[in-house]
């Protein structure tokens, strides 16, 4: 039995999400990945099944990843206004750290593989955001309201920000740099539309 290679696996991972982003899913095969590593597709083979089990595989380990970063420093039970901040501040760090895992995502959630993705990010990551939300709403932070209603309020604007930022361009074409001016005006913007007192 050949000792597993753990700097091997890693390569392996890194491409496999290279080669997702650059060729999509319907572009990806072990034969490519085996090329782009510079190794046998027999030692792919050593670590996976088959195609299936390494996506699948490196989806899980890589939304588990994104979810725990998200989590690092967030606490449930705090404000809205300052646990929300916190999942701002994680979110865009990640996006900005990770842009070939961010642009992954992004292919996975428009995939067969979705389902796998999002059965990992349910368990803690889930626990502590519907906690968040349930905590705001009892406070009378934030009104009820549906969660697909809740995320793009609270979320699309920042993923639309991280967007322009990583395209380098925004509407029209226009250069465009994310800065901390631009990143908590909008942020506050988002807080003022999901507070109850925006309503009067």
């Amino acid at each position: 039995m050949r000792i597993r290679n753990e700097e091997k696996v890693q390569l392996v991972k890194q491409k496999a999400i290279e080669l997702v982003v650059s060729d999509g899913f319907e572009g990806f095969s072990v034969n490519k990945l085996a090329k782009a590593c510079g190794i046998s597709v027999a030692t792919i083979y050593i670590y996976y099944k088959d195609k299936d089990d390494l996506i699948t595989q490196i989806a899980v380990e890589e939304a588990k990843r994104m979810s725990d970063l998200t989590l690092e420093g967030f606490d449930p039970e705090s404000s809205f206004s300052e646990g929300l901040r916190v999942q701002w501040v994680n979110r865009a760090k990640y996006v900005m750290n990770n842009p070939t895992s961010s642009a992954f995502f992004e292919q996975l959630r428009t995939s067969t593989y979705q389902e796998q993705m999002m059965q990992c990010l349910i368990g803690r990551f889930k626990e502590s955001m519907t906690l968040f939300v349930q905590n705001a709403i009892k406070k009378g932070e934030i009104n009820e309201m549906p969660m697909e209603v809740y995320w793009s309020v609270a979320f699309a604007p920042l993923y639309s920000l991280l967007r322009f930022h990583t395209e380098g361009r925004s509407i029209g074409g226009k250069p465009f740099f994310m800065n901390d001016d631009i990143l908590w005006k909008t942020f506050d913007l988002v807080i003022m539309a999901l507070s109850p007192q925006s309503k009067n």
